[in-house]
């Protein structure tokens, strides 16, 4: 399958390391011109430095997705400085170093944080490329949820699996809602990757018995790594996937 994405516009959000990275160094190896969001500013550069030693596209920017004046005015920069915002990935998310507690421990705050960068910072991403891709009449949106989002959470935290949830029924939404500009918006569920800091002391917190109990429960017997939702990635922003919309893909080895 050739995927050719030359002169699209595409921003990966929660791009300093992990599913982030490796979807940056994707899209820009097939030709895209990326820019790579985080709040991480050190890391997130390395991504860009890794883009651009592999001879692709990629300028990185630190913002706070959860600010939604912020998030308008660097899209209206975007599309200043190129072509319009052809392809998002709305990656950033995940627990904000929280831990499983009882449900009666939770506070307002701790819920209400997960929400702000698992779905509120990925709609206000998606209000702020609408304009333009319904302009080109054309546009992939692709939102990485999780497995939490279609099962329970591995971590405990109630927040996380009700966040990515409502980020798979975001995408159902919003796929109805803007088929008629031919933008389609379709949704990533990983399963359990080890990508990033958390992942890994979750990993280490299983212990041998309980690493070994994730890895029976998984048809292919072993994980995946960040470049197997990357490759999922690339083809929901490929004209291949071009009569898909409204979609959870699970890529997770097989459940």
């Amino acid at each position: 399958m050739h995927i050719d994405l030359s002169n699209q516009t595409a921003i990966v959000t929660g791009a300093a390391h992990g599913f982030g990275r490796a979807i940056c160094q994707t899209l820009a190896s097939h030709g895209a011109r990326v820019w790579a969001l985080d709040i991480v500013e050190q890391e997130l550069a390395e991504t860009a430095r890794l883009c651009m030693a592999e001879g692709g596209w990629c300028e990185a920017r630190v913002l706070d997705i959860t600010r939604p004046q912020a998030v308008q005015t660097l899209v209206a920069e975007i599309g200043a400085a190129g072509p319009p915002v052809a392809i998002l990935v709305n990656n950033a998310g995940g627990v904000l170093g929280q831990v499983g507690q009882p449900l009666e421990a939770v506070t307002p705050d701790q819920w209400n944080a997960i929400f702000a960068v698992n779905v509120s910072g990925a709609f206000y991403l998606c209000q702020a490329v609408a304009p333009g891709m319904k302009a080109a009449r054309r546009g992939r949106i692709i939102n990485i949820a999780s497995g939490a989002g279609l099962t329970i959470t591995l971590t405990g935290i109630q927040a996380y699996a009700a966040s990515k949830a409502g980020l798979v029924s975001l995408t159902r939404q919003l796929g109805h809602e803007l088929g008629e500009w031919d933008i389609t918006v379709n949704c990533i569920a990983p399963g359990f990757v080890r990508s990033n800091p958390n992942t890994e002391r979750q990993w280490e917190a299983m212990g041998e018995a309980g690493q070994t109990a994730l890895l029976k429960n998984i048809a292919l017997k072993r994980l995946g790594s960040p470049q197997d939702i990357a490759n999922g990635v690339l083809f929901f922003a490929s004209e291949q996937a071009g009569w898909i919309s409204g979609q959870t893909i699970s890529i997770d080895g097989g459940k």
